[in-house]
């Protein structure tokens, strides 16, 4: 405290002493000129005695009002507007205060009659003082940032150096050149501009001039201007732009990098030519990534007990993030992997500043109803996003009874533990493989989504709400990563059908819309996310191999291996008899369908019970083929049934 209030009585550094004198001798540099052009004949008489006498005060004066304005505060090299509006101020304050002390003090008195009278400053000096005042305290400071921006000698490229063509003449492209400009040792010669914005075509930004379009003049500009690297210096860039880029550079085999985005500048630091990163899968996919307001639409979390299960797996991790960041008087963790839980404990507390107090973590199994009373007796959340489950496929092919065992009994023992203990909110993170099951994944999902739809009939004081979406870049198990590692080890890259298509969603939108869903309902809904165009499992892969430098079929083989068991060739958001209809959130729509009967869903729980209790993998294989055959009308729905 008393550090800060030195700072604020003293609002100096070591490093103003010459700032200071150099003001100090701009402003009497100003002084005198204002008197000598006032007086182009000579000054004489009772003005050359007030000159004399009152230059020091104009110094004083202006060098005190400055350090008052804190402009010794501020790096010249670094002068931007603020900077310059404060000088307008400072010199403003500065000549009034000169004027009023010399009005005050009387510093030179002449004889008049009888008697005598002070000499004040003539209007004309005073205009002229603080017109020359502020020219020169704004040149200075103008010429020491525009040497740092760019040294007096010019920029002069290396004869090596690499040809630059910068996508964006916005900011991002503007830091971009700032840099190449002031850093010559990058070895990067910027040639041009491209922007899709009309109006600043044919402009020059820091001398370098905006070509054209990424539309129509993309090929001529490329083949003109023949640059040796593309950047891509729009953040925020749509992925069909991104996509459109990096065709055309790859086709004359040219490499393309992006500007990071601001998450990436601030955890890396502020050179942004050194964080300049390959183009990702992810920034070409060709759909606008999700952003919300997660501070207003996860307000409802803000002062709540939260718990998050599956909290170590990508989907859990980052509902966990983004929690935290919302304020939650207390979050808990839980889940079985004990690495995981302790990654993601040591990354919010260390890495993302999460106070101690605040994380509760919890090992234990979703599967075991007694466990699961207790943490919830002990810790009585009022919020829980049930992220657990197993997800990879083919390996719930293999493991039916783990499967059923893990995605839909311990749903339905968490749903029930929840509802009993009274949690305001219970969301459960589903997917769209649980539409028209053909897997024994899809299939323990989609009974995970009957039995909140049951629970939602049990206990009215829970508002139960369930989230489907598609596949997650980056998670486990996604085919990005899989299709990553495959091509780092030379190919081939396996495509199981060439006809298969898949939606996609980056992991951070998906919990943003899945926080949001988690509000929106009164009970039982099923809320759907809009997943945009679904992509080519085929034209990724590819696209991958592009992005990684090599050519598809020459450097890295992709080899069509067949579809696995069930394995649909198009995944869909929707159930036949759902019906999607919109709601107030944007990017979720809602599955509208009749209630289920919940005395036939616990039929069938009671049924899948007894064959996981067995050990039947062969009754569980029925049991999947009987439920993809329900595509129109589940004999489990009533007709006319309300909603509970």
């Amino acid at each position: 405290m008393r550090r800060r209030l030195r700072s604020a009585a003293f609002p100096l550094h070591r490093h103003s002493v010459p700032q200071l004198a150099l003001d100090g001798a701009l402003v009497a540099l100003a002084y005198y000129l204002a008197f000598w052009l006032r007086f182009d004949t000579g000054i004489r008489g009772v003005y050359e005695r007030l000159l004399e006498n009152t230059w020091w005060w104009a110094v004083l004066i202006g060098l005190v009002v400055f350090t008052a304005f804190r402009l010794y505060k501020r790096w010249w090299r670094y002068a931007g507007q603020r900077d310059y509006e404060a000088v307008v101020r400072a010199v403003f304050v500065s000549t009034l205060a000169l004027v009023g002390a010399v009005a005050v003090l009387h510093p030179v008195v002449r004889q008049a009659g009888r008697g005598s009278a002070s000499v004040g400053l003539p209007n004309g000096i005073i205009a002229l003082y603080f017109l020359l005042s502020l020219t020169f305290m704004a040149a200075v400071r103008f010429l020491a940032h525009a040497i740092h921006e760019r040294p007096l000698s010019g920029f002069r490229a290396d004869k090596d150096a690499r040809s630059v063509l910068i996508v964006g003449a916005g900011d991002g492209g503007r830091l971009v050149l700032r840099e190449i400009l002031r850093n010559r040792p990058l070895g990067l010669k910027p040639v041009g501009f491209m922007d899709d914005d009309p109006t600043k075509h044919g402009i020059r930004v820091q001398g370098v001039r905006v070509l054209g379009d990424t539309g129509d003049d993309l090929a001529r500009i490329i083949d003109e201007a023949e640059p040796d690297e593309v950047i891509i210096a729009i953040p925020s860039a749509p992925g069909a732009t991104r996509a459109r880029v990096v065709r055309a550079c790859r086709d004359r085999g040219i490499p393309v990098r992006t500007l990071p985005t601001v998450f990436e500048l601030l955890r890396g630091g502020a050179n942004y030519i050194a964080q300049m990163r390959e183009v990702k899968v992810e920034d070409v996919l060709g759909r606008e990534p999700v952003r919300m307001e997660l501070d207003r639409v996860g307000s409802y979390l803000n002062s709540e007990v939260v718990m998050v299960t599956g909290a170590g797996g990508s989907i859990g991790a980052e509902l966990s993030r983004q929690i935290a960041r919302v304020g939650p008087r207390r979050l808990i963790l839980l889940d079985h992997a004990e690495d995981n839980l302790f990654d993601i404990q040591r990354e919010l507390e260390y890495d993302r500043h999460v106070h101690p107090s605040v994380l509760t973590t919890v090992l234990a199994d979703c599967k075991e109803e007694e466990r699961m009373r207790e943490v919830f007796a002990e810790h009585a959340p009022t919020v829980v996003f049930h992220a657990a489950a197993y997800k990879h496929v083919g390996l719930m092919e293999s493991n039916p009874v783990e499967a059923f065992r893990n995605n839909a009994l311990a749903t339905r023992v968490v749903a029930t533990v929840a509802g009993q203990q009274q949690t305001g909110i219970f969301v459960l993170v589903s997917t769209d493989k649980a539409v028209a099951p053909a897997t024994v994944m899809g299939a323990s999902k989609a009974m995970a989504e009957w039995a909140l739809e049951a629970a939602t009939a049990r206990f009215a004081g829970t508002r139960f709400a369930t989230v489907r979406f598609g596949n997650v870049l980056g998670s486990s198990g996604s085919v990005v990563p899989i299709f990553r590692r495959q091509i780092a080890q030379g190919g081939p890259v396996t495509v199981t059908d060439e006809r298969m298509t898949r939606y996609f969603m980056t992991i951070p939108e998906a919990v943003q819309l899945i926080i949001r869903a988690g509000n929106l309902g009164t009970g039982g809904e099923i809320f759907v996310l809009e997943m945009g165009e679904p992509v080519s499992i085929v034209q990724l892969a590819r696209a991958m191999i592009d992005l990684s430098g090599l050519e598809p079929d020459r450097d890295i083989a992709v080899e069509v291996v067949g579809r696995r068991p069930g394995e649909k060739l198009h995944e869909e958001l929707f159930n036949p008899y759902e019906g999607p209809q919109p709601t107030p959130a944007e990017k979720i729509v809602l599955a509208e369908r009749d209630p289920l009967a919940a005395e036939a869903v616990e039929a069938i729980f009671s049924e899948i019970s007894l064959l996981v209790l067995e050990g039947d993998a062969a009754g569980l294989a029925d049991k999947v083929t009987e439920l993809s055959a329900l595509r129109a009308t589940p004999p489990m729905r009533t007709a006319g049934a309300t909603r509970a």
